[in-house]
């Protein structure tokens, strides 16, 4: 755990035990891991931090691994770790000795001057380990725009030496274009470069706890399996809500707007797994195999089947254009057509400055027939799986209510992780995908044919909305959003529960 002081040598002990329990493979050698804007927003709050919590919980070794920062400002390496200090939480030794881990260099992102310059600092480091093998790892904490300028010169100058075993492998963030042609063209420029194997493109909605559980609750339980399907389940939500706008982004977010920033991806990832056939095995190419099956089987989006919101403000932004029509708010309706779910509606919807703050699978079961407690009223049986915050998964079901009276009310079965599971720390998202890379294990990334396929689904709509052929309506901000997304919604078949509120338990 972050902030408990515990020694090097402990978590040594403690990462070797890991290492037999989950029989993790056991590669020797050292370990360089480079972040590419290392004096950025990303790779200060997310990147650097990831790396912190693995090293506290002894993945990472002191006498294993170096981490290097590259960007163009002119920082020393104390410059570099004061600047990230403050995004670290944990005792003070434990800080100094990951700090200490932690070079600088400084070089442009299109020049060989400066990777030259890197390479020999990782060069260095890794002639002074005397191992083996010497495994490189670039994490790009960039825009997409200099990735292939980057990506060269590490294929020019910073690859692992043929003399000595061990890899190189890059991660790359989201976006992966803004369309299916910019998105084909760059997959185009980095395969020229690396082999699939090598590059790890991140999403760190599938590294989230709740996410990772998905496959395990489908396929790992009998209750689940005959229900999840077509005859049983009525329509599916897939929701991500921010009750916040853009807040100083507006410029960078009006380039893009939401469904390119959470839908396309985000959302479209959760739905895979949610929708996806059974893998032959848990291999991480039976999984992807299945996932682009899934979003190959996706029937050409409606535009009646869309509702598309700008909430009020959004262009008082003065680097959003006055006549901005980028929707920060989407509703979409996804039809697959296949045997398990023809017929039935998956509603991927999200939104800014709304009402409340959530990531959720909501599932909708079909009525009851023969409703002999006259409880329909009441609302249907859901499963819902809330992704964050105060991770849970309940289900929704009518019982009977306390009493003499034969009444009855909706409640649930509740499975909340901030209950059940009270001492143990969920990893964060970018911890667990970056030591999934260290292992060599692309399951929870997204596969270039993936990546097509995902896009295939999304560019006519895209385009729509960029010629100004579908318009963005207005809503007030914190509001449940566009009532014309409710009445979509309605119109597919779900079922709205009134007088039932999910209300997180707590300890008191």
């Amino acid at each position: 755990m972050s902030g408990t002081g515990s020694s090097p040598s402990s978590r040594r002990n403690s990462f070797n035990s890991l290492s037999r329990d989950l029989e993790l493979p056991s590669e020797q050698g050292c370990l360089s891991i480079i972040v590419l804007g290392a004096s950025g927003d990303l790779a200060k709050k997310k990147t650097f931090p990831a790396l912190y919590h693995l090293f506290d919980q002894g993945f990472l070794q002191s006498g294993e691994v170096h981490i290097f920062g590259y960007a163009r400002s002119n920082l020393s390496d104390d410059g570099l770790r004061e600047r990230i200090r403050g995004y670290l939480k944990g005792a003070p030794e434990d800080l100094s000795e990951f700090l200490q881990l932690i070079k600088y260099v400084s070089g442009s992102y299109d020049n060989g001057e400066g990777f030259e310059k890197l390479n020999k600092e990782i060069s260095k480091y890794e002639e002074s380990n005397q191992s083996g093998s010497y495994r490189r790892l670039f994490y790009l904490a960039l825009p997409p725009s200099v990735y292939p300028s980057v990506c060269r010169m590490i294929r020019t100058y910073c690859m692992n030496p043929s003399s000595h075993p061990g890899w190189t492998r890059v991660i790359v963030e989201k976006p992966f274009g803004k369309d299916l042609d910019s998105a084909e063209e760059l997959s185009a420029q980095l395969g020229e470069l690396f082999e699939e194997h090598q590059l790890y493109r991140i999403d760190h909605y599938l590294g989230k706890e709740l996410v990772q559980n998905l496959l395990v609750l489908r396929f790992a339980n009998r209750l689940f399996l005959p229900l999840w399907n077509r005859d049983n389940i009525d329509n599916i939500q897939i929701v991500f809500r921010e009750d916040f706008g853009t807040e100083g982004r507006g410029g960078y977010f009006d380039q893009y707007g939401i469904i390119r920033d959470i839908i396309q991806n985000h959302l479209l990832q959760v739905f895979c797994l949610v929708a996806m056939e059974k893998p032959v095995s848990l291999k991480p190419e039976h999984i992807r195999d299945e996932k682009v099956k899934v979003l190959q089987s996706v029937n050409p989006i409606k535009c009646e089947e869309v509702v598309l919101g700008q909430y009020d403000g959004y262009k008082d932004d003065p680097t959003v254009p006055d006549d901005s029509n980028t929707p920060t708010f989407a509703s979409v309706v996804l039809r697959v057509h296949n045997e398990r779910w023809e017929g039935v509606p998956f509603i991927l919807k999200a939104g800014k400055a709304l009402n409340s703050r959530k990531a959720e699978v909501r599932v909708q079961f079909k009525d009851v027939p023969g409703d002999i407690f006259k409880c329909k009223k009441q609302g249907r049986n859901e499963f819902v799986i809330r992704l964050q915050p105060s991770e849970a998964m309940y289900m929704k079901l009518t019982v009977k209510k306390p009493g003499l009276e034969m009444a009855t009310e909706q409640s649930e079965l509740d499975l909340s992780y901030g209950m059940r599971y009270q001492n143990v720390k969920i990893p964060e998202a970018y911890e667990r995908l970056i030591l999934d890379t260290i292992r060599g294990d692309q399951q929870h990334f997204v596969r270039r044919d993936e990546l097509k396929a995902a896009w295939q689904i999304f560019t006519p709509l895209l385009h729509d909305i960029d010629a100004g052929k579908m318009k963005a309506v207005p809503y007030q901000p914190g509001s449940r959003g566009p009532k014309e997304a409710d009445e979509l919604s309605a119109r597919v078949g779900y079922v709205q529960t009134h007088g039932y509120i999910w209300i997180p338990p707590t300890l008191a």
